[in-house]
């Protein structure tokens, strides 16, 4: 095979050429032959016995020719890439292919190519880091949900139904006298006040006494199914029972039932920097975000289509992966449709995060080479040893795996952003939000 006509073109695109001899070519043809013989029947001959020659006159020199040039293909793709040293992204295309009349072929390949990226400032970049104190409404937040969470349910008898109150029911709807489909349950347990059911719902529970049977007239919100949307039903409702949660005394009894620790004052000692550390976690990574986010939009760099789009697949398939699908051959397309991800997901979430990531690496790429970071053989295998232990793994599966190079070149990126971090400085404190721990 030899590559020729090399040629660069806008927006980092290329196209070259590979042609190969008349041998490789005369080889894949005769390849071709052995393998769909068996399914070829002339007149004269068993069924798979027909010589070549005799097929090739009946059906024309070129009924090889597809098969021998879809065979060619992916070596002559590999032999151009490694011979022109064009670093190449995504999936490449066949703009040409043809057959010369020395029988080599010559195949015409368009391809993306990785970047060149322009570096602005990564280091002595600023950005504002919260550090909020936990407060003791916030941590008395926390407790009181860990007491509902703990609760016990106690069945009431002398009262009607009240916000906070579950409610045992079974409801029936009807839209214009008629029952509409999932509108219909027996014994289902609600919690009223939770808003878990269309608005209205709740409330009109309230005040029902125990074996009270009602109808409840509701009108469905504009953004909801579409034949029930804007919709006006009734849904005849019957109280079964009601319970309600009694909470655990908050006392040291509390404390050893939901950790373990012997007094309370320990708990919240303990529960409080727990709290804390998710509040300064939640602030390092909102810093080391706008951070990188920074060094990536100071940087130069044409980003072929296809770079953003391999990221959104590998995005989408990673959280269809944790709903357990992860079959290749689902294509992306379809993988959006059964996860039920909208347009306006897709162009708000999804679209912008694989661009940043894109960007991320790209720039993290470029700043191994400014910076000329290396990996020692000793610094490899001690970080191999880490992840290993992070993924509960042995280090020798994720070498044989993934390979050292490539574990290599992760620690370089690892070293490029701390080296952006590290010499990242941080401004003004921002006032932080009111929001309360979870």
């Amino acid at each position: 095979m030899i590559v020729k006509n090399v040629e660069k073109k806008e927006k980092n695109t290329a196209f070259f050429q590979v042609e190969t001899d008349a041998a490789e070519f005369e080889a894949a043809v005769n390849g071709a032959y052995l393998k769909n013989k068996r399914d070829i029947y002339i007149p004269g001959f068993r069924k798979g016995k027909a010589p070549r020659a005799v097929v090739e006159g009946m059906y024309g020199a070129e009924v090889f020719y597809q098969d021998a040039m879809d065979e060619l293909a992916p070596k002559a793709y590999e032999f151009g890439v490694s011979e022109s040293k064009l670093q190449v992204v995504g999936a490449p295309a066949i703009a040409d292919v043809n057959v010369t009349e020395e029988r080599t072929v010559v195949y015409t390949f368009s391809v993306s190519l990785y970047p060149e990226v322009t570096l602005g400032q990564y280091k002595g970049l600023e950005a504002a880091k919260e550090h909020t104190e936990l407060s003791e409404d916030e941590l008395q937040h926390e407790i009181d949900n860990v007491r509902r969470r703990n609760a016990r349910m106690i069945d009431v008898d002398d009262r009607p139904a009240q916000m906070g109150d579950t409610a045992n029911i079974d409801f029936d709807g009807y839209l214009d006298g008629e029952r509409f489909d999932g509108g219909k349950a027996e014994g289902y347990s609600l919690e009223l006040g939770s808003n878990s059911f269309v608005p209205g719902f709740e409330e009109q529970i309230v005040g029902m006494q125990i074996g009270e049977e009602k109808d409840l007239d509701i009108t469905f919100p504009e953004n909801y199914v579409e034949n029930l949307a804007g919709k006006a039903v009734v849904f005849k409702v019957k109280l079964n029972g009601l319970t309600y949660p009694e909470l655990p005394e908050l006392d040291d009894e509390f404390a050893k039932d939901v950790s373990e620790f012997d007094t309370l004052d320990e708990y919240k000692a303990d529960l409080r920097a727990t709290l804390q550390k998710r509040y300064d976690d939640q602030a390092d990574a909102a810093f080391r975000s706008a951070i990188m986010r920074q060094a990536a939009d100071n940087m130069t760099a044409e980003i072929p289509e296809v770079m953003i789009e391999d990221k959104v697949e590998e995005l989408v398939r990673n959280y269809a992966a944790n709903f357990g699908v992860t079959d290749r051959s689902i294509s992306t397309a379809e993988l959006i449709k059964m996860l039920g991800i909208d347009e306006e997901s897709m162009a708000q979430t999804i679209r912008p995060g694989a661009e940043f990531q894109v960007k991320t690496e790209l720039l993290l790429d470029a700043v191994v080479k400014a910076e000329d970071i290396q990996v020692s053989d000793e610094e490899a295998e001690e970080y191999l040893k880490k992840v290993a232990e992070g993924i509960n793994a042995s280090p020798d599966d994720i070498r044989s795996y993934y390979g050292i190079d490539f574990i290599k070149e992760e620690q370089k990126k690892e070293k490029a952003t701390q080296l952006i971090l590290d010499s990242a400085v941080v401004s003004e404190t921002a006032e932080a939000p009111e929001e309360k721990a979870e």
